[in-house]
């Protein structure tokens, strides 16, 4: 490793003059020509970004945001508009919510997206948290839990969302699968499928044991398989939970880190054991990522009238609500919170400075994801903080320097 590689995580969030706004506006997120003009300045941005040697360009999947916070659905179309723009950025989402999706349609959509890049391309995962989308398309009817709280419900998000990894993995790396998890079977049904009228066709010319002696479909092969050997690279979203980061670690995923500073430190320190014991000969710092919501502003006051206006908003009124341990109160109250959170850092250059050296001094991770809540930033003010990061945080952080000391 050299320098962090550098990820531009852009939800999009509809812009606002603050929540009472939003509701005079409401509904936010069906605004045709809102979404038309963010989904081509987003592009721009992303080429922006690779001109600044921005390592990747990141996207989500987060649904029916009627309020126009979060409106991104299909992260896989806008990763291949992108390619078919750029020359060396990488492409990826942060990420695909595994246990509601279907793991030989993410495996089919992402080899094909791997092709189109040319490998620069990686696999975001995450286990979802928002209730209102990720039960209605994981048809969990309630019985899986989208918050974090050690349940019985969590655990079954957990077991769901772990199985579809391995099935994901599965379908990328053996010539045909027999997928036979609690959730998701293939074939279907799993004593294979029958009648099936080109079934001699497939036995002379498929994978061996595609079908069986009786003229049955016994496994399933799923094609294309990704141009990238064994497959693209796998960044896996956690918050605080010491299984994901056991989970990443057995397979060589990156933990994708969504925690204070201390928190990221024991816990690259917990995957760096996990993942020797696993036959992985990781430094520390290797395969882990950091997320932060910058500002690198001209003064500390300035600081704060960004975080009020760009970002206030969505922390009271919809991060809040998911996350009750988060500060209540009034605006001067939710600034300080996100001020002493560790996860909104920034300030003067020499303040932005001062922050990216103590997390580096604690754990060198291979990647940086910066998310800015565009567009209600505005896309001047994000390519400028963003260029700033680039050209003067960013040559301080050679993780080769910074390993020895941390070790």
């Amino acid at each position: 490793m050299a320098r962090p590689k550098v990820i531009l995580q852009l939800y999009p969030m509809f812009a606002s003059d603050g929540f009472e706004d939003r509701i005079r506006r409401r509904p936010m997120g069906v605004d045709r020509d809102q979404y038309q003009q963010v989904v081509h300045e987003w592009t721009d941005i992303v080429l922006a970004a690779e001109r600044m040697g921005v390592w990747g360009a990141s996207t989500i999947e987060h649904h029916f945001h009627s309020e126009g916070y979060e409106v991104g659905p299909n992260p896989g179309i806008l990763n291949a508009y992108w390619a078919a723009k750029t020359t060396t950025i990488n492409v990826g989402a942060i990420g695909y919510v595994m246990a509601t999706q279907d793991p030989i349609r993410v495996a089919e959509e992402t080899a094909i997206l791997d092709h189109l890049t040319k490998g620069r391309y990686w696999v975001g995962v995450a286990r979802g948290y928002q209730s209102r989308w990720a039960n209605v398309l994981g048809q969990w009817a309630g019985s899986v839990a989208t918050v974090s709280d050690g349940s019985a419900s969590d655990q079954k998000n957990r077991d769901v969302f772990e199985e579809r990894i391995d099935q994901l993995i599965q379908c990328w790396t053996e010539d045909s699968v027999v997928l036979d998890g609690p959730t998701y079977k293939a074939p279907y049904p799993r004593s294979g499928i029958a009648g099936y009228p080109a079934a001699p066709t497939a036995k002379l010319a498929g994978v061996p044991g595609e079908v069986d002696d009786q003229g049955n479909v016994a496994r399933i092969a799923v094609v294309p398989k990704p141009y990238q050997r064994p497959h693209p690279q796998i960044f896996c979203a956690t918050t605080k939970s010491k299984d994901s980061v056991e989970f990443c670690a057995k397979r060589g995923f990156v933990p994708t880190y969504f925690s204070p500073t201390p928190q990221v430190a024991e816990s690259a320190r917990f995957y760096l054991d996990v993942a020797r014991r696993h036959g992985f000969d990781f430094k520390l710092g290797e395969r882990q990522n950091v997320v932060r919501y910058p500002h690198i502003t001209r003064t500390r006051a300035e600081f704060d009238e960004r975080l009020r206006k760009y970002d206030l908003d969505i922390y009271r009124n919809f991060y809040g609500p998911f996350f009750p341990q988060l500060p209540q109160g009034d605006d001067d109250t939710l600034v300080e919170g996100m001020k002493q959170s560790d996860l909104f850092v920034g300030g003067t250059l020499q303040d932005s400075k001062d922050v990216w050296r103590r997390i580096y001094d604690q754990v060198p991770c291979e990647y940086i994801t910066l998310i800015w809540h565009w567009a209600q930033c505005p896309t001047e003010v994000m390519l400028e903080e963003l260029d700033l990061f680039m050209r003067e945080v960013v040559p301080l952080l050679d993780a080769a320097d910074y390993r020895a000391a941390a070790e």
